[in-house]
């Protein structure tokens, strides 16, 4: 056992194991957790500037939509004010063409009156006559005034010596004729009678309106309840005679075959007054316009409020309704004569003394007899 015991291998003596070294993996595991940091860090940083270059990118892009803007806004004033002023200057060239075509057809106006004689300028002033005599006659119904034109020319044209003015003269002779046998109208007239009436109206007081005189009329208590002279009827008899009138103010019997007039209170008399007013103001305008139907049925209104609300005793409602009467039978548009022949007239004369060369050489000897001079 001796000998096998030592031919056995020696025992090899085992060594503890040695602790494992930790500190590297602990120093890889913090560089790792450093570098993450840094790289998270890092990332932040990069976020927050790409964040910012946005939102420049977004500030620079809004500025420039601003600036297109302006830009464009002023590009159309600029537009605007060029298309303004190209205007301006064609309505002052357009300006300056028509007052050079003034001053040419002034300058041509000027060398025809040169040539013009005398019995020209009559005729044209008897031409001007003529026409202010249309206008009052047509416009105005002026009849004096109508008149008073047509004799003015018809002077001008006996002063003018011209013999082709026979025909024109004849017609005015005519026409003067139918002027005169017109009715001459004063407007002015008819209006202040009428403006003298409105004022008697005013002056109407209540006592003109009716009172008593309406059918149907209570009269006062003071008038009915006189006292019984001495010798009169017994105590029964007043007695009856108090019950009836008591009974007669309860019951008031009128007849229907009566017109019946209405009791005015003062808001009516007023109103009857305003309604006068209006009516003869209706017929004024009537004058004024020449209108026969409204003046006819202005005054027949009139006519009529006055029968019915004011008291035909009254001497003040007599003369105002003898002045509506009378008023009421005026014409003021009597039919007017056509006198606008002898103007036509006139105008084909002056026309046939431009063209008419006998009238042109008449013309060229008053021009030179004029002058003192002889004809070219």
């Amino acid at each position: 056992m001796t000998e096998s015991t030592d031919q056995l291998p020696a025992p090899i003596q085992q060594t503890p194991p040695k602790p494992r070294k930790l500190w590297p993996l602990w120093l890889v595991t913090v560089l790792a957790l450093v570098i993450a940091i840094a790289l998270a860090l890092w990332n932040w940083q990069q976020w927050q500037r790409h964040q910012a270059t946005v939102q420049s990118l977004q500030t620079l892009q809004q500025d420039t939509r601003q600036l297109e803007n302006l830009y464009g806004d002023r590009g159309n004033q600029q537009s605007q004010r060029l298309q303004s002023l190209e205007d301006k200057l064609a309505a002052q060239r357009e300006l300056i063409a028509t007052q050079q075509r003034q001053i040419d057809h002034n300058a041509q106006t000027l060398l025809e009156a040169g040539n013009r004689t005398r019995t020209d300028w009559l005729l044209a002033e008897a031409e001007y006559l003529l026409r202010i005599g249309n206008q009052r006659l047509q416009i105005e119904k002026d009849i004096r005034g109508a008149m008073s034109a047509l004799k003015s020319a018809d002077q001008v044209l006996a002063e003018s010596d011209d013999v082709g003015v026979y025909p024109v003269r004849q017609q005015l002779a005519k026409e003067l004729m139918a002027l005169k046998g017109i009715e001459n109208i004063d407007r002015t007239g008819l209006y202040l009678t009428l403006e003298a009436a409105i004022d008697s109206v005013h002056q109407l007081t209540d006592q003109a309106l009716i009172h008593e005189s309406a059918p149907g009329f209570v009269p006062s208590q003071a008038q009915d309840n006189t006292a019984p002279a001495e010798g009169g009827p017994g105590m029964l008899t007043r007695a009856w005679n108090q019950f009836t009138d008591t009974l007669s103010r309860v019951v008031v019997v009128r007849r229907l075959d009566e017109t019946v007039k209405p009791l005015l209170s003062p808001d009516q008399s007023a109103y009857a007054r305003l309604n006068l007013q209006l009516m003869l103001e209706e017929a004024e305008m009537a004058v004024l316009r020449g209108n026969q139907a409204l003046y006819e049925r202005a005054l027949a209104k009139a006519s009529s409020a006055v029968a019915d609300w004011y008291n035909p005793e009254n001497p003040k409602v007599k003369a105002l309704d003898n002045t509506l009467s009378e008023l009421s039978g005026r014409n003021i548009d009597p039919e007017l004569p056509d006198i606008s022949h002898s103007l036509q007239l006139l105008k084909r004369r002056l026309a046939g003394r431009g063209a008419d060369p006998a009238d042109n050489g008449s013309q060229q000897q008053e021009k030179a007899a004029d002058t003192g001079g002889n004809p070219s």
